[in-house]
């Protein structure tokens, strides 16, 4: 196994598929690290799981109709995303009951599609469980286009979104577009899913949406604080885990969530020593 020095590690930036891993890094950690603080503050984290793994349906309709497979994991997860709302909102269906109709259904029609494409079967791998040093300049540009458009939303409607998130029975009181928010937030979390399943993959995500979130919730409780510091742990989480898995020779999905988990055991180890040991002394 190679040393990291400073030297290899400025080294690997002149390589162009560093840099894409490096800016995909980076663009997830933002991504994610915004949108998990709402999930995990709002309490639907399942809501979340279920639109992840319901995006394969439209990996599998993609190969099948010759797309490029994230087109139709899209589309799939927005409609996913929504019809679990509705389910949950118009049809009175439980929202757990919702989640595992949609998650069943987007698996099912994406293995049933994969089987009917014609000749070789494609490798879901990447799709499965992340390929960072895979990633495209096409879904850099639309990652960083995600990422731009969280933050300006975030900014824009930051006092609604907080309302929705913590009180939503107050902000339907008022005569705030409650629903509206919903739906658009919701669709929000499906597109940043799909524009990061590359990074960890279907199986991951969910951890890339959470642990940051975990990680800051140790030095703060405030919304708008806890999403800097979620960005900021994501970024350190994913990039030491495509150096770990660079020369290591692992895969970069499974690493980046493997430092996620030790950042987060370390954090909380800490915490605990100064809590329990050092202010007892």
């Amino acid at each position: 196994m190679m040393i990291i020095t400073m030297g290899t590690l400025i080294e690997l930036f002149s390589y162009d598929f560093f840099m894409h891993a490096f800016w995909a890094s980076l663009f997830a950690a933002i991504s994610c690290g915004i949108v998990g603080t709402y999930i995990v503050s709002r309490r639907i984290v399942f809501v979340s799981g279920g639109i992840t793994h319901a995006s394969f349906g439209g990996i599998g309709i993609g190969y099948f109709l010759g797309w490029n497979p994230l087109v139709g994991a899209a589309i799939f997860a927005v409609l996913s995303g929504l019809g679990i709302q509705l389910f949950t909102q118009k049809a009175k269906v439980r929202e757990d009951s919702s989640i595992a109709i949609w998650w069943s259904l987007g698996m099912a029609i994406g293995i049933i599609f994969i089987y009917l494409t014609p000749g070789y079967a494609p490798n879901l791998m990447s799709y499965l469980f992340g390929s960072v040093l895979t990633v495209s300049v096409t879904e850099l540009w639309l990652m960083g286009a995600l990422s731009l458009a969280l933050i300006l939303f975030f900014i824009l409607f930051y006092r609604l979104i907080l309302y929705v998130a913590f009180d939503e029975e107050f902000a339907k009181t008022t005569g705030l577009p409650v629903n509206l928010i919903n739906y658009l937030l919701i669709s929000l979390i499906a597109i940043t899913i799909v524009l990061n399943i590359r990074v960890v993959g279907i199986i991951l995500i969910l951890s890339l949406l959470t642990l940051p979130q975990a990680t800051a919730n140790l030095f703060t409780r405030d919304f708008k604080r806890m999403m800097p510091l979620s960005v900021l742990f994501a970024f350190i989480g994913s990039f030491v885990g495509l150096l770990f898995s660079f020369y290591v020779d692992i895969p970069s999905g499974a690493s980046i969530i493997f430092t996620l988990v030790l950042l987060f055991g370390l954090m909380k180890l800490a915490f605990f020593i100064r809590q329990n040991i050092i202010t007892r002394d």
